[in-house]
């Protein structure tokens, strides 16, 4: 996936809002954490990822999925953009934005793609 693809994908999601966290492309629904790209290896911070799917990503893709010393407590993946699909991207992300979304937001999206 490149860089403008995801970056197309996240703003897709209600209220995404763009900003910087550590110098790299940061991204926020409302005032809660929502991706960030990390610098240091081109990866994006996947949320609400339980340890056991992690684990389960991990040992199918791990080309893509991994995680640092830093994530090891935090229910999160690590995937690097250029070898993450789009599609799988974008379910990780609706995931995580109908988690953080105001339930109105949620609740029009829904009505919009039925």
């Amino acid at each position: 996936m490149t860089y403008e693809e995801m970056h197309a994908i996240v703003m897709e999601f209600p209220g995404a809002t763009e900003g910087t966290s550590y110098g790299r492309p940061s991204f926020k629904v409302g005032d809660k954490f929502f991706t960030r790209l990390r610098g240091e290896d081109g990866s994006l911070v996947l949320m609400d990822v339980s340890f056991d799917e992690r684990e389960m990503l991990m040992e199918a893709e791990p080309a893509t999925f991994h995680f640092t010393a830093h994530y090891k407590d935090y229910p999160c993946v690590l995937a690097r953009m250029k070898s993450l699909h789009p599609g799988s991207f974008r379910n990780f992300l609706e995931r995580r934005w109908r988690k953080i979304a105001p339930r109105a937001a949620v609740k029009a999206f829904d009505a919009a793609k039925a």
